[in-house]
């Protein structure tokens, strides 16, 4: 298979998480007064945070006028800051089974390795130093979703991504993630792999319903399906 580039999401992909960040995202709603359900909150995961945040809002706030730009970002600067500190201090903050083995093998066979992820920048850069990760090093290129103009469930990081490796055809980009969201955007990307990871925030019945080519437990599977050997 002609893969040139393989395009991670962060959290219940690549590093760890056992929904914290819905419990960021629910605390973060709880302190407007705003109760949730964790089962409301893993719906939304993927998405750009303050368009989660606006549909948890239209869900659950009984004052619909309340929900203006400046509340969301209100709301979506608490999460950020709850964020910030867990992945700063928390000692649970780490990175999945085989993900870098699984980025050396890629990138050693001339395949690109992008991290694409629903955080702002701001959360995603506090990730990489605590795990030490160097883009260009660990990675290739990363995109975060405050910086294109549309989030998941769009298009926009992965082509982002696809623009800095120069890979111009979808059908050698294979998307990986752990929500819905992923994977209805690795479809309106066209990518030739679309792989739901069942060990982050949705489960593999629940993956099982969404759009995907293949379902995986273990990160380094993925490089069996493009054809390389898994670390020993």
């Amino acid at each position: 298979m002609d893969i040139k580039l393989v395009v991670f999401d962060m959290a219940g992909t690549t590093v760890k998480d056992k929904n914290n960040v819905s419990f960021a995202l629910m605390d973060a709603l709880a302190d407007e007064g705003i109760r949730t359900e964790i089962d409301e909150i893993n719906q939304v995961m993927g998405y750009p945070k303050p368009i989660a945040i606006e549909k948890l809002l239209a869900l659950k706030c009984t004052d619909k006028a309340k929900i203006t730009s400046k509340y969301i970002q209100e709301i979506h600067s608490n999460f950020v800051d709850k964020m910030v500190q867990y992945y700063e201090t928390s000692k649970e903050v780490g990175e999945k089974s085989g993900v870098q083995e699984t980025f050396k093998i890629l990138k050693e066979s001339g395949i690109k390795v992008g991290i694409d992820t629903g955080f702002s920048r701001e959360i995603a850069d506090t990730i990489f130093e605590r795990l030490g990760w160097q883009e260009g090093e660990t990675f290739d290129f990363s995109v975060t979703s405050d910086e294109v103009e549309n989030g998941r469930p769009y298009p926009d990081m992965v082509f982002h991504l696809m623009e800095k490796a120069g890979v111009e055809d979808a059908a050698q980009v294979a998307k990986v993630g752990d929500t819905g969201s992923d994977m209805m955007q690795g479809k309106t990307a066209g990518c030739a792999l679309v792989v739901g990871v069942t060990t982050g925030s949705w489960s593999k019945d629940d993956l099982a319903n969404e759009y995907h080519t293949h379902l995986i437990a273990e990160l380094p599977e993925i490089l069996d399906i493009i054809g390389l050997h898994q670390p020993s």
